[in-house]
């Protein structure tokens, strides 16, 4: 006899996906909004108990990596920004989770991820504020460091964002010639770096400080205004022009 537990096994009032259509999804936790995505659990766990057992091992999983915090977020918090930084093979090698819930999972992060990077106009940029709130979501996550350089118009509306490099930020691979290329092909008026740190701590190194003063030294003799770099960490930002740095 089939024994795998259900959600219909649940209280109606107490149903995740009843409970949504009830008050509304910013009422269900994290588990429960999880729950209603992969569906159904297994033989031994209902959907919302993978979904708790599937938070707590990416929040495990999490703390492990190299240079991470091993405390907890408590609410499930880091175990969300497991799911979304890990890649589709190791989620799918989750116990109860195969091929159709990983697909489902990464679906819907990834929907998530463009909904709040999306922008139905060209942005402005008034305050290091609003580069945090373009690129923040996106960059965040990332476990390698990433240097983009956002390149805006004579009016600081951004004309597009540029990677120019990928890997441990250094003098050696953050050159200006990768930095500037793309501004000056898309005839930018100004620029404003950004990188992030995956360790979440966005204080500056002295590297950092090297790079900086080296790329905006090259912005001048380009006639392109280095107007800030930001080093965005785990929802917070460092601004050097905030800083003064």
């Amino acid at each position: 006899m089939d024994r795998r537990l259900t959600l219909k096994m649940i209280p109606s009032n107490s149903r995740p996906r009843e409970r949504l259509a009830r008050h509304g999804a910013s009422h269900l936790s994290n588990a429960e909004l999880i729950a209603i995505l992969v569906g159904s659990g297994s033989r031994n766990e209902t959907a919302i108990d993978l979904a708790n057992r599937l938070l707590k091992t990416g929040e495990e999983r999490l703390s492990a990596r190299p240079g991470r915090s091993r405390e907890g977020s408590g609410d499930g918090g880091r175990g969300l920004k497991y799911l979304a930084t890990v890649g589709f093979d190791e989620l799918k090698s989750i116990k109860g989770i195969g091929l159709a819930k990983a697909a489902q999972l990464k679906a819907a992060l990834e929907l998530g991820r463009r909904l709040a990077a999306y922008t139905s106009s060209s942005p402005v940029i008034r305050c290091p504020s609003d580069v945090a709130a373009l690129l923040m979501e996106e960059m965040r996550y990332l476990e390698k460091e990433e240097f983009r350089v956002v390149m805006l118009n004579t009016r600081n509306h951004v004309i597009g964002v540029h990677t120019a490099s990928v890997g441990d930020l250094s003098s050696s691979i953050v050159h200006p010639r990768e930095i500037f290329k793309e501004p000056i092909r898309r005839t930018a008026a100004a620029v404003i770096l950004v990188h992030n740190h995956p360790s979440g701590d966005p204080s500056p190194s002295e590297e950092d400080i090297r790079v900086t003063n080296r790329l905006r030294e090259a912005g001048k003799l380009l006639g392109i205004d280095v107007l800030d770099h930001l080093i965005v960490g785990d929802n917070s930002y460092f601004s050097f022009k905030e800083r003064a740095v």
